[in-house]
């Protein structure tokens, strides 16, 4: 199962690391950028610090916690450290691989279409 929508309305997204390119070592140990596999459009990455709102009823809501998500498209030069965004189209995928020792590793990739300064109406991808 891929790309399974992922609703983060109840967390702030805060940037912790700004946006770059995301990049890859090829086979011969040279770093090269990453790109799309369907239709080879140049891929970004950016850290954010997700917590969960407030509930409602004051309740506690937890530390949060760093996570990186993947951008389809380029955010542009408006976010710094701090900031707080909302992502566009934001989908997870899980993900399993087998090291070398035969152990599994796995988790979750975030990947959106794009992202916004929180707050601001519209889909733009901020590109």
């Amino acid at each position: 199962m891929r790309n399974i929508p992922v609703d983060l309305g109840g967390f702030k997204l805060m940037v912790s690391e700004a946006p770059v390119m995301k990049t890859r070592e090829d086979e011969n140990g040279n770093v090269v950028p990453v790109t799309n596999y369907e239709d080879g459009s140049q891929q970004f990455v950016v850290s954010l610090f997700a917590k969960r709102k407030p509930r409602p009823d004051g309740g506690r809501v937890g530390k949060g916690e760093e996570i990186k998500v993947t951008l389809a498209t380029d955010p542009g030069d408006e976010f710094d450290e701090g900031m707080y965004v909302e992502l566009i189209d934001a989908t997870g995928s899980p993900w399993a691989m087998k090291d070398q020792q035969g152990n599994v590793n796995s988790g979750l990739s975030f990947k959106a279409a794009g992202m916004k300064p929180a707050g601001q109406g519209g889909l733009s991808s901020a590109a």
